[in-house]
């Protein structure tokens, strides 16, 4: 299989193709990503809840993210490796700058940032140095308490404007991929049609151009309440390999995510 790049994912949103992202953590869940054909690889923060048992993404630290973004980098075979810079990475320019460059140097060939549009002056100083950027819009995990728990985003006018407006301006600041988490589907296509950049959902519909889902899920192995943009792929497959591949296959063929995986 052929490395995947930054440029690997803009052929295919030129091209109407979709592309798989799953997340990772180790170097043998990586390969066995990447052997089943597995375009991008997320070192996420998601990490704090599904490996290190806490009830949110806030207690992961730079040093966890890092020491993960090595594992899976030894795995990670021809997928792009993306990871998450966690809470409070974003405080100050410093420290962003400082955190993305530990991430690159342990393995990350994109970082991904939630924020909204304050972002932009980041990105743009993280790009000016050769750092590609993910921009997370839509339900942002590490403002949870702020957003009063994990609530579909975007659901009225208004809100949908803004997140349209400020997936604009992240990607004229320099961000390569956009990622939307929990909002409407008819937001999701919107987004999608509005950039030229690739944008990737997770409960956000069918017609993004790519689609991730945290591997944990698609194992069936989901820790207290199912969300309901998530598929267990393992119940039909007789190996882990398998139900990547099925879940793979599934993105590809734009057979998922269904209706019933949508808002």
């Amino acid at each position: 299989m052929k490395t995947v790049t930054l440029s690997t994912l803009q052929a295919y949103k030129q091209a109407g193709e979709t592309f798989s992202c799953l997340t990772a953590y180790d170097a043998s869940f990586a390969h066995a990503a990447s052997q089943a054909g597995i375009d991008v690889l997320l070192v996420g923060d998601s990490l704090g809840m599904v490996l290190q048992g806490h009830n949110s993404t806030l207690p992961v630290t730079i040093e966890d993210i890092v020491y993960h973004t090595r594992c899976a980098a030894r795995g990670k075979g021809h997928s792009l490796l993306m990871v998450d810079l966690p809470f409070m990475s974003n405080a100050t320019t410093e420290r962003l700058l400082e955190d993305a460059g530990a991430v690159m140097r342990a393995g990350a060939e994109l970082v991904k940032l939630e924020g909204e549009a304050w972002m932009a002056d980041g990105i743009r100083e993280l790009t000016r140095r050769g750092v590609p950027v993910c921009a997370h819009l839509g339900l942002t995990p590490q403002t949870v308490h702020q957003l009063g728990g994990y609530r579909v985003q975007g659901r009225d006018a208004a809100h949908a404007e803004r997140i349209i407006h400020d997936a604009k301006v992240l990607v004229e600041a320099g961000a390569s991929v956009v990622l939307l988490e929990c909002v409407p589907a008819s937001l999701g296509k919107a987004v999608t049609e509005a950039l030229d950049v690739p944008v990737i959902g997770i409960g956000a519909g069918p017609d993004t151009d790519g689609q991730i889902l945290v591997m944990h899920d698609v194992l069936g192995i989901t820790h207290g309440r199912t969300p309901r943009f998530v598929k267990n792929f393992m119940a039909e497959a007789d190996s882990i390999q398998a139900a990547f591949q099925a879940y793979h296959e599934a993105v590809k063929t734009r057979a998922f995510p269904a209706q019933e995986h949508c808002f």
